[in-house]
């Protein structure tokens, strides 16, 4: 490793598996002491919120597997060499993302990246979504985002060094039976593309990132689909490259953003696949108009002009 992040302290929310994990295994391997978390210890193989699947041996096993809290990643990160301590705490509440920042400062002395990872899921028609469901998916992304990026933002102004990296998803497009989901993650790439500009002249970035790799939700998302009749070879053959591999791939990205040489890269959305993939996404544009030039709209024109000119 190159040591990129030598003396930088980092918070990786949600790191007791999947991406959230192989993150912050990333960035202590470049130097990094990093504050893992997720919200209590121990883990479930269930990765949609109010859900229980009725799961194979294998698909048991394999999700056992998968599994790990913040007190496991930082026990591996410290077998490896480097320093890790764990913050048990759900980041959609703002006492305990200030708490998690005052203990790294604490712990470390300095706040210098912080990785909104965490989130919480439920996938289904809008129809089916209660209030907590809804509740839940736009806390812990959104809300949990705002709150760790606010406490941690006066150290790093003070300093005048911050990396802010949030995780998105290509949810944010607007997928069949994502509804909430998609709506937390469209909030947090406009909350990105907008703090960014807020905060970029005290040396902090901020960017996000939609990552695609094989995590515990998508071994339940196949098991879902296999209780629906979708044989599982189907949706193995038929699913993306990325969706086949870990995050490890991917997560070297994450370390160089959050390094001195990604000093002028802000406001961004990049796409991530742990096939090696990376994109950057397009800002949202206007692509088609249509313009009337003498007085207002009247319902006729617009029936017709509608669907042959603008759609």
């Amino acid at each position: 490793m190159s040591g990129i992040l030598n003396g930088k302290v980092a918070i990786v929310t949600g790191s007791g598996q999947g991406v959230g994990r192989e993150i912050a295994l990333c960035l202590a391997k470049e130097g990094a002491k990093i504050i893992t978390n997720n919200r209590k210890p121990g883990s479930s193989i269930n990765a949609f919120e109010k859900t229980s699947l009725a799961f194979t041996a294998e698909e048991q096993a394999a999700l056992k597997a998968m599994s790990g809290d913040a007190q496991t990643t930082a026990d591996e990160i410290i077998k490896n060499g480097g320093e890790a301590f764990p913050f048990f705490g759900d980041v959609s509440s703002y006492k305990v993302a200030e708490d998690m920042v005052k203990t790294a400062i604490e712990k470390y002395g300095r706040i210098d990246i912080v990785v909104n990872n965490a989130s919480s899921n439920w996938v289904g028609n809008i129809m089916d979504m209660d209030e907590e469901l809804w509740n839940i998916s736009i806390t812990s992304k959104l809300t949990g985002a705002f709150n760790l990026m606010h406490h941690a933002m006066p150290y790093m102004k003070e300093q005048k060094y911050g990396r802010i990296i949030n995780s998105a998803s290509d949810a944010f497009l607007g997928l069949l039976g994502y509804a909430a989901y998609g709506a937390a993650n469209a909030g947090l790439v406009a909350l990105t593309k907008a703090a960014a500009q807020d905060v970029e002249e005290y040396g902090i970035t901020i960017n996000a990132y939609t990552p695609l790799a094989r995590t515990r939700a998508w071994l339940n998302a196949a098991t879902t689909y296999r209780l629906q009749g979708v044989p599982t070879e189907a949706l193995e053959a038929g699913a993306p490259e990325a969706m086949k591999r870990t995050a490890e791939g991917m997560v070297p990205f994450i370390a160089y953003l959050a390094s001195d040489d990604a000093a002028k890269i802000t406001g961004n959305l990049f796409k991530l696949s742990s096939d090696g993939e990376i994109g950057l996404w397009s800002d949202s544009e206007v692509i088609r108009e249509i313009k009337k030039d003498d007085g207002f709209w009247n319902v006729e024109e617009l029936k017709t002009r509608i669907p042959e000119e603008l759609l």
